[in-house]
């Protein structure tokens, strides 16, 4: 097996999560860091399809705890993200820049994301 399929397929298995794919999304429209309580929302809004004030605080505390504990921690052990707990900070690395177009096919291939994000 090549190099190039692990990493593809290390993609595919990224992408099987809607919380991943919109945080790889929203990513790949900013271009830039972004804060934890940013992609909470972003989710929030694209996942649940409402606004931060039509929530409970238990969603919110559930989805900002499943992105801390879950998915994040696997960007950033395939090497698509860092973060920075101290500050909060998750920021997209030179190798998300590298497989950025494999993920943006991915993304548009997914019939309930309406790429670009917006934050």
């Amino acid at each position: 097996m090549s190099q190039d399929s692990i990493a593809f397929d290390s993609i595919l298995h990224l992408c099987q999560d809607q919380h991943r794919r919109i945080v790889l999304a929203v990513l790949a429209a900013e271009q830039r860091s972004l804060t934890l309580n940013d992609l909470t929302q972003t989710v929030l809004k694209y996942n649940h399809h409402s606004q931060l004030t039509e929530v409970s605080k238990d969603v919110l505390a559930e989805i900002r705890l499943s992105l801390y504990h879950v998915h994040i921690p696997k960007l950033a052990s395939e090497g698509l993200v860092s973060y920075d707990t101290d500050r909060q900070l998750v920021e997209p690395t030179e190798q998300f820049e590298q497989v950025q177009p494999t993920v943006s096919t991915i993304l548009d291939a997914d019939p309930t994301l309406e790429v670009p994000l917006e934050l």
